[in-house]
């Protein structure tokens, strides 16, 4: 996910009370503006798209409360993790697994990671969402809540106010009737749930049919989700994140999620992997609150590209449990499937 940012000058223009359903003109003049120059696009192009939009007040009590904020990993890891969306997925797995195959052979990224992906975001496609994208990213950009802290808020609103004009470019683009379009109440859409802007960036014609569909190609949605790992740096055969054990008295709080310190720092710091390991490469500690207490974990690069698809060590910790649990069954037939 892409944060495109507005010039500061204009964040004053955007700072509207979370409850308002009228919006500024002098915020949309500001945005067609930007978005004109930015994407070059013609000034009644986007007025009229604009005019397509409504606000949503039920978008915006959903963004004031997001998950990742307010569970901890053991009230978040039973949403993703559970015994039937593992044999969904590995149903799921099995049913497409030659197609899978082709693009993990392509990209180095394990078809048990897709399909983790699909079953995190849409229940392997079942769930894509129930408000209109178009809304959505229009209520963001322009009413998005008052959280308490004014500038977060403030390039989060440019953020969804630039995936407002990447929608308008991406339906003209690929011919996608984005106003019709069912997604998340963040304007994510499709079977992988991508923004706008990151189906315009890292989408794939997976079929050979010249369209890039991430609603109806399943092909499509295998190869985009891939490449949006390799795209941002997925090391294929390399580790992605194991258990790791505290020495007594062990402290340290790492910043951002960017995997940073050899393992032998982190050993200085009292944090070493549970069971040794073959690979030598930079890791992020990962602390959280489990069903059993307290666990540490040392993520690593593919981890890190895992937290590039949604900005949560949570999320790329539930990714990676579900898709070790997917691929170790990979061998039986879909009729021995628990």
């Amino acid at each position: 996910m892409r944060y495109v940012l507005l010039p500061a000058a204009l964040f004053a223009a955007f700072a509207l009370p979370a409850g308002a359903t009228r919006t500024d003109p002098e915020a949309k003049a500001a945005f067609i503006a930007e978005a004109g120059t930015r994407h070059g696009l013609a000034p009644e192009e986007i007025t009229a798209w604009l005019g397509k939009a409504q606000y949503r007040q039920g978008i915006v009590d959903l963004m004031s409360r997001p998950a990742e904020r307010v569970l901890t990993w053991r009230e978040y890891r039973p949403i993703f993790i559970t015994e039937a969306r593992i044999r969904e997925g590995r149903h799921f797995l099995l049913t497409h697994r030659e197609a899978l195959q082709r693009v993990e052979d392509a990209t180095g990224v394990p078809k048990s990671y897709i399909v983790a992906i699909l079953g995190v975001e849409t229940s392997y496609g079942r769930i894509t969402g129930r408000h209109r994208v178009l809304d959505a990213l229009y209520t963001l950009g322009f009413h998005y809540p008052s959280l308490g802290n004014p500038e977060r808020e403030a390039r989060r609103g440019a953020f969804f106010r630039d995936e407002l004009a990447q929608s308008l470019l991406l339906a003209r683009e690929e011919g996608i009737d984005i106003p019709a379009q069912l997604g998340s109440h963040a304007g994510a859409m499709g079977w992988g749930q991508f923004m706008p802007s990151s189906y315009r960036a890292y989408a794939k014609d997976g079929d050979g049919d010249g369209r890039r569909d991430l609603f109806n190609s399943l092909p499509d949605v295998f190869a985009s989700v891939a490449n949006y790992f390799v795209a941002h740096d997925w090391q294929p055969g390399m580790p992605v994140v194991v258990p790791a054990v505290a020495e007594a008295g062990a402290a340290y709080a790492p910043v951002g999620m960017e995997p940073r310190r050899s393992l032998a720092e982190l050993a200085a710091k009292g944090f070493r992997p549970a069971s040794p390991l073959a690979q030598e490469a930079p890791a992020l500690l990962v602390t959280l609150q489990g069903a059993d207490g307290t666990e540490h974990w040392l993520g690593f690069r593919n981890f890190y590209v895992i937290t590039r698809y949604n900005r949560s060590v949570m999320y790329a910790l539930a990714v990676h449990q579900l898709a070790q649990a997917l691929a170790a069954p990979e061998a039986t037939t879909a009729a021995a499937l628990p």
